[in-house]
């Protein structure tokens, strides 16, 4: 167990010193917490170029309709054709040329631009025109439009579950889905990243003669298991440092960038015409709603990260020793990463099916599909975090838990002891081609 020990820590120490783990330990809080604060920072973000657009108006009904804005300027004419509409918009650099006809065939207009236009301004065009056709439409008709306007609604549905002690709780499908996926979704990368750090570092010391001398003092199993400790070991300390750091910069930089709020910001889709503004006004309406975070926060503080955290860990690391002994055992196999790609297959498939059917495990967590694959070792890391994310006991049953948990360790202990008996033999084979037959005589192997 000493030996053990002190490979381990060798391997600890040589690994955090590297130029490669701290510039990761240090940008990946960065990106991470900017995968989170971007998006909704350009969500907010207004384009105020002004962009001039020329409006080929043949029936002159939309000139009062279709107003400018503070970055949308419209010039209408009747009587130009298209053409000379398209050499005056590039000799006076006009934005783009909106046609609209006469009459509207198939509810289609037509926008010309020398590149592409923006969302804004195509949805701002077409939601002005959408909306004017159908109040002509509601008029022939004779509906009263301030009835159908006053008889939509807009319905939200809230969640709570019920506790053990008979009392409720808010919940949120959306937030605990993304929560599961996130947890699983970390699994599968970092064992993946971590666990081919294993088997590359088995073949630099394979190929360099290096662990010839390693083992004269100590035996394979011991030098295979402290290299799997000691990288499982830089995989939390970077883990937990992207965590904090993540943290600290989401306090920090939030607030700073994220100072704006929907209610201040002017919306660009704004008719000034109560006929029919509804759909703006819903528009508005959900953007505010939105915004309001104080309900997802809640759902959030009801969710048992305790639990979550426990089985995050245990699922990470047992799933990381188990993969990272294969990892170990192919390193030990071969002599080039080249060799390596018939012996992943076998070792990627599970894991890619597994974040393959998360979709549908989101969908039915405590299906059929969902309790198997939760069962199954080899995919029961990333499957089982989707569906603590929904509760447990509540979806997962504490004995489902613990029997995939069992499962676990036990598959462990047999793929420590099958790539032992592989890495054994390999680690000191060169030149020659491995094949499956190969290993399985490697394994039946007595001494």
């Amino acid at each position: 167990m000493k030996k053990i020990m002190l490979i381990t820590k060798r391997e600890y120490i040589t690994r955090v010193k590297k130029k490669s783990f701290i510039i990761m330990t240090i940008l990946g809080p960065i990106l991470m917490a900017a995968l989170l604060i971007v998006p909704s920072w350009l969500a907010l973000q207004k384009d105020n170029t002004e962009k001039n657009i020329i409006v080929i108006d043949s029936s002159s009904h939309y000139k009062d309709i279709l107003h400018s804005t503070e970055a949308i300027k419209f010039q209408f004419i009747s009587n130009m054709d298209i053409e000379q509409a398209k050499t005056l918009a590039k000799d006076e650099k006009y934005y783009a040329v909106v046609s609209i006809p006469s009459e509207i065939v198939e509810n289609k207009i037509t926008i010309y631009s020398y590149k592409q236009p923006s969302i804004e301004v195509s949805t701002y065009i077409e939601q002005i025109i959408e909306n004017e056709i159908e109040y002509q439409n509601l008029k022939k008709q004779n509906i009263d439009i301030q009835t159908l306007e006053a008889a939509k609604v807009d319905i939200k549905v809230d969640i709570y579950k019920w506790t053990k002690d008979g009392e409720t709780e808010k919940s949120s499908t959306g937030v605990v889905m993304i929560i599961g996926f996130i947890t699983a979704f970390l699994i599968y990368t970092f064992v993946f990243m971590y666990g081919a750090q294993v088997m590359r570092g088995v073949i630099e010391e394979k190929t360099s003669r290096v662990v010839e001398i390693i083992i004269s003092s100590v035996k394979p199993f011991q030098l295979m298991m402290g290299k799997i400790l000691g990288i499982a070991l830089v995989a939390l300390t970077q883990f937990v440092a992207w965590i904090i750091f993540t943290t600290l910069i989401l306090i920090v930089v939030q607030p700073l960038v994220m100072n704006q709020n929907l209610n201040g910001q002017e919306i660009t889709y704004n008719i000034n015409d109560t006929n029919y503004n509804l759909n703006n006004a819903n528009q508005i309406k959900q953007l505010g709603e939105s915004a309001n975070l104080s309900d997802m926060f809640l759902v959030i503080s009801n969710i048992d990260f305790g639990m979550l955290i426990v089985c995050f860990l245990f699922y990470f690391l047992a799933g990381y020793l188990m993969y990272a002994a294969l990892f170990a055992a192919i390193g030990g196999a071969v002599d080039n990463e080249t060799d390596t790609q018939q012996f992943m297959i076998p070792l990627t498939v599970p894991l890619i099916v597994a974040l393959m059917l998360s979709q549908t495990i989101i969908q039915n967590p405590d299906g059929s599909i969902a309790f198997w694959f939760s069962i199954i070792p080899l995919t029961s890391p990333v499957v089982m975090m989707i569906r603590i994310a929904f509760g447990v006991p509540d979806v997962v049953p504490y004995w489902e838990l613990f029997l995939s948990m069992f499962l676990l360790v036990v598959t462990f202990i047999f793929t420590t002891w099958l790539a032992g008996k592989i890495y054994r033999t390999g680690i000191l084979m060169y030149g020659k081609k491995v094949t499956y037959k190969e290993l399985w005589k490697w394994i039946r192997y007595k001494n």
